[in-house]
């Protein structure tokens, strides 16, 4: 059978193995950098373990788990910097935001919510988490009138944002440490008891990959409804495993680490049990943050390739006076960016407070700095119009792969702090000479 010339797929014409490949799968070759990175540096401080400490530390179930949980925070935020990024913006304000937040939530937990409604009545943790989104939300939405309307630079805006959140978080209670916070509102962070186990686990991997099937099942029936190229099957057939086992092996990561003998004999206590803490198994599976980045990562999928509202971003990005007399309302759009991004800072001060069971003035302090790092190192341009959520979710765990690393390896905040900045520098030369290239 001959194909239409008009309905000839890409992969047809290429030349070479590898670029065949690429061009079947339709996968984006910046993604396959990241992977490749992540996996460089994974094996390299997995090797270095081995190697000078005698001990492979890196690449264990437990250091794994951990390291999903730590960049949830910084994921989350990531997701919404994508689309400031997008729109030729920048928000410094967001780390001393969750700060702010953070502080205030751990106010309303221990002293403020509990004279009225009672020490640890369920209520607490919902009308917190609430106030949290809600503030975000707010203070999002002042960045974004104060850029729109009144035409004050991002970068201005926000890094008056910085010192002003941060001051504030100071001030609301006065420098202390604000703890503990309510025991529910804690499981958000994760840990042993705010993890879904093995069963649960195993459900949401079966949905996960049967989601992955349908949706190249369907997309292969979208395109042939709309008479456009169709991947050949072989490629279907590799998008489905790679995809389905990267959720089987996240599955049997998470299910590898158990709970730690402590906490299963005081579960064993708990319920009355006889059973020798060293025999039970009770693995932890995927944690609560984890599912709700993963939550908010395809929902922010949509949001930005399924939806007029991201298909104005990218145009706002690729050119705002060419936006404006299309009809888009740019000023607008501008705060409804601003307002989800504090949205979702709000939402990273849940993690990260219910994380430490503590509100801190340094939470969230650089946090900023890693943000527009992620989104950086996942592919968003900072010249505008380019960018994706999953990579900014890569490249937040690229950035916690590293800052993981280097504690574990023993270096010194100082140190860290320059690989994370060289690093910036050679994730934004390398996206200048890709936009040159696809010139």
């Amino acid at each position: 059978m001959t194909t239409a010339p008009g309905n000839r797929h890409p992969s047809q014409d290429a030349n070479g193995l590898f670029a065949r490949f690429i061009a079947a799968t339709e996968i984006d070759t910046r993604l396959l950098g990241m992977i490749g990175a992540l996996v460089l540096i994974w094996l390299g401080f997995q090797f270095y373990g081995e190697i000078v400490k005698g001990d492979g530390f890196f690449l264990t179930p437990r250091n794994l788990w951990n390291l999903s949980v730590q960049m949830c925070s910084i994921g989350v935020m990531a997701t919404g910097m994508v689309l400031v990024i997008v729109t030729r913006n920048i928000d410094l304000s967001v780390g001393s935001m969750l700060g702010f937040i953070g502080m205030l939530m751990g106010l309303l937990q221990v002293e403020w919510l509990p004279p009225h409604l009672g020490l640890g009545h369920p209520a607490i943790w919902i009308i917190t988490v609430i106030v949290g989104l809600c503030l975000g939300a707010l203070m999002g939405t002042l960045n974004g009138l104060l850029i729109a309307f009144l035409e004050i630079p991002s970068f201005i805006v926000t890094l008056g944002g910085l010192m002003f959140w941060r001051g504030g978080a100071f001030l609301l209670a006065n420098g202390r440490t604000i703890s503990p916070v309510d025991s529910t509102f804690a499981l958000i962070g994760g840990g042993p008891y705010g993890a879904i186990g093995s069963t649960g686990s195993w459900v949401i991997g079966l949905v996960a990959c049967a989601a992955v099937i349908f949706g190249l099942v369907a997309g292969r029936a979208n395109r042939r409804k709309h008479d456009f190229p169709q991947r050949p099957v072989w490629a279907e057939v590799v998008l489905a495993v790679l995809g389905c086992g990267l959720i089987i092996g996240a599955v049997l990561v998470v299910d590898a680490y158990p709970w730690p003998k402590g906490i299963v004999a005081k579960y064993i206590a708990d319920n009355g049990l006889t059973v020798d803490p060293a025999t039970l198994f009770i693995a932890h599976g995927f944690a609560y943050p984890v599912l709700i980045l993963t939550t908010v990562a395809i929902l922010m999928t949509i949001l930005m390739t399924k939806t007029r509202f991201g298909r104005y971003v990218f145009a706002i990005g690729g050119n705002p006076e060419a936006a404006a007399l299309s009809g888009i309302n740019v000023k607008w759009m501008t705060v409804k960016i601003f307002a989800l991004m504090g949205t979702l800072a709000g939402l990273s001060a849940v993690i990260s407070s219910a994380r430490l069971t503590s509100a801190t003035n340094a939470l969230g302090q650089t946090d900023e700095l890693y943000v527009i790092a992620a989104a950086v190192i996942g592919g968003t341009s900072l010249a505008g119009g380019v960018g994706t959520i999953y990579g900014a979710v890569l490249g937040a765990l690229v950035m916690e792969s590293l800052r993981t690393g280097m504690v574990l390896i023993g270096f010194d905040t100082a140190i860290q702090s320059m690989v994370v900045g060289g690093v910036l520098v050679v994730a934004v030369y390398l996206d200048i000479v890709y936009r040159k290239r696809i010139k």
